[in-house]
């Protein structure tokens, strides 16, 4: 260690004189304050992901009219001002949010088969739906329909129809990388999203995997036939 640190470390200076007493120099000052501002916000942030994934599975569960602020902060185990903190808009801005977070969980979930043939995608969409189904014991399906058939909202339906799209897209472009053609991925993917969303429903109604089941065994014969003919 340097003479001139060892010095101030020992509280004297070299000619034997106490030294000044050190301050806090203003970096370090900013510093501390930077790290209490990240770690509020990160509990702020982690709030919010709390509630619009409760929202998520609420209106998935029972729909948009039975989903409140505060049936949310109740799943979310969120404190009461947090609404109008994240939510300044009102609940179509958290359902909006909420729609977001399924859509990208679909899409996290189509992403893990990039490049698979059709027919795995076409498996893998179903299966996504089917497990909904199966561990909710048939009281979840789709939040983005759910919120769908609810709402008269033009704010609402704008962004469930950019969502709808762009599951249709994604669908298409993974079934095309599976070795669809272009002309048959589009309306297959429209035909695989239709279809999937209505054996939800059927399967809820009828509380039986029956109905889903034959709707996604007909979907698999069509995707060879399909694949066959590419």
């Amino acid at each position: 260690m340097p003479q001139g640190t060892m010095a101030l470390v020992s509280g004297k200076r070299r000619d034997g004189k106490p030294a000044a007493a050190r301050r806090p120099s203003k970096p370090a000052a900013k510093h501390l304050v930077s790290s209490g501002d990240s770690r509020i916000e990160g509990r702020e942030e982690r709030t919010r992901e709390r509630m619009v994934e409760g929202a998520a599975r609420l209106l998935a569960r029972q729909g948009l009219q039975a989903t409140s602020f505060s049936e949310v902060l109740e799943a979310s185990g969120s404190p009461r001002g947090s609404v109008y903190h994240h939510f300044p808009e009102g609940k179509n801005q958290l359902v909006k949010a909420a729609l977001d977070f399924a859509a990208a969980q679909m899409a996290q979930i189509l992403d893990q088969k990039e490049g698979a043939p059709a027919e795995e995608i076409t498996d893998l969409f179903l299966w996504a739906w089917r497990t909904i189904l199966e561990r909710s014991g048939f009281q979840s399906g789709c939040a983005v329909v759910a919120v769908t058939v609810a709402t008269d909202s033009p704010e609402l339906l704008e962004h469930i129809a950019a969502i709808l799209r762009s599951w249709r897209g994604r669908l298409a472009e993974l079934l095309v990388k599976g070795g669809l053609a272009p002309r048959e991925a589009g309306p297959f993917a429209a035909i695989l999203l239709a279809a999937s969303e209505g054996a939800v429903i059927l399967g809820r109604g009828e509380q039986s995997m029956e109905p889903f089941d034959l709707v996604a065994a007909q979907l698999r014969q069509h995707v060879r036939r399909l694949g066959k003919k590419g």
